[in-house]
């Protein structure tokens, strides 16, 4: 352990190692935490049922799906696009072994046992994506990966005896517990922001454990970690397997949310829009798929009109997506998430070059 500690640990200005903290109680949770989690829990009494429906709730679902990417990518160094694949495995399963439109397919299953099954049977299928894809790097895991994601799109587009084609499902709804019903716009927006909540902490609780430093010294230095005595493959496989995970409880929100999942669900464009909007928030930290995924859907929302109401066809969309998605990389690669040490600074050199003139007058 203390090989490892040496390893991921990073110096400061002063040549002190630098270990991330850990949030060991709610004194040491920074304040920005509890701001935000304020103003999310009050959200219901401001905003519209279209607001928490169409842009919370899309956006905490699509965000998860994000962050599974950006912790395989973030702390793995494995850019993955078959993430909104193993969340459509987990719909398709749901709608399956639960009830849909569709009552010659749909077994009819519990609740309580399908989403068990669905969450397992998407996490074995995001596993096998990892075995394959871990003995891979660089360009090569990002092909396999999209490969993959192409082949069940085309798979469950064809296949009629358990995906029902094109045509998909329709009508899965979510169980009514507690006598709540969970589609309706407030209900589904805590349900959610609840889902968001635990994968967020989720993943920077296991950033922090034995097994993420060992994940982030294999994505920093493979060999180094092989001499050390860790076996790199396993440690990457296992992150394919919580990435799915993650992607999965996030698939069933989001057939629940749709009422319905098609082929069209898993294509190779939401798929993209996936690494789209890890990139577009930052992969360097939790907290970044979340911000792309609200700037997405905001985009997505609002731009069709804009778009129309000016005589640009609204099929234009995804160029103006792309624009934006070109914008913020070209200014600051690691995303929204890496422009606020610059404007930090900015602000600094800006308050030191005042002080300078002021000390001059």
């Amino acid at each position: 352990m203390a090989a490892i500690d040496q390893f991921i640990s990073r110096a400061d200005a002063s040549g002190r190692p630098h270990r991330p903290s850990v949030l060991t109680g709610p004194a040491n949770i920074p304040w920005v935490y509890w701001v935000l989690g304020f103003i999310l829990l009050l959200m219901p009494v401001v905003a519209s049922g279209f607001v928490l429906f169409q842009i919370f709730g899309w956006a905490f679902i699509l965000g998860m799906i994000g962050l599974s990417l950006m912790f395989l990518g973030g702390y793995g160094g494995m850019v993955s696009l078959a993430q909104m694949s193993v969340a459509g495995m987990s719909a398709y399963m749901v709608a399956v072994f639960g009830t849909s439109g569709v009552i010659q397919i749909s077994l009819g299953w519990p609740w309580w046992l399908v989403v068990p099954v669905a969450i397992l049977i998407a996490v074995l299928y995001g596993t096998l994506i990892g075995a394959l894809a871990v003995r891979t790097e660089g360009i090569y895991t990002i092909m396999i990966t999209l490969a993959i994601a192409t082949a069940f799109f085309y798979f469950a587009r064809q296949n009629y005896g358990i995906f029902n084609g094109f045509n998909g499902f329709n009508q899965v709804l979510p169980p009514e517990l507690f006598g709540v019903d969970w589609r309706k716009p407030i209900p589904l927006y805590y349900m959610t922001l609840f889902f968001a909540v635990i994968a967020y902490f989720l993943v920077v609780y296991i950033a922090r454990t034995p097994f993420g430093l060992a994940l982030q010294g294999v994505r920093d230095n493979p060999r180094r970690m092989a001499a050390l005595g860790y076996n790199v493959t396993a440690h990457r496989i296992a992150a394919y397997a919580l990435a799915s995970f993650i992607a999965a409880v996030a698939g069933i929100l989001l057939v629940w949310l749709n009422a319905q999942v098609s082929p069209g669900s898993v294509a190779v464009g939401p798929a993209i829009d996936i690494l789209v909007i890890a990139v577009i928030g930052g992969i360097r930290h939790p907290i970044g798929p979340f911000i792309g995924a609200l700037i997405f859907v905001v985009m997505r929302t609002f731009a069709l009109d804009i778009l129309v109401s000016v005589g640009i066809p609204g099929e234009r969309f995804n160029l103006l997506v792309g624009l934006v998605f070109l914008a913020i990389v070209f200014w600051s690669p690691d995303g929204i998430l890496g422009l606020w040490p610059r404007v930090r600074d900015w602000f600094r050199n800006s308050s030191s070059l005042t002080g300078e003139r002021g000390g001059r007058l």
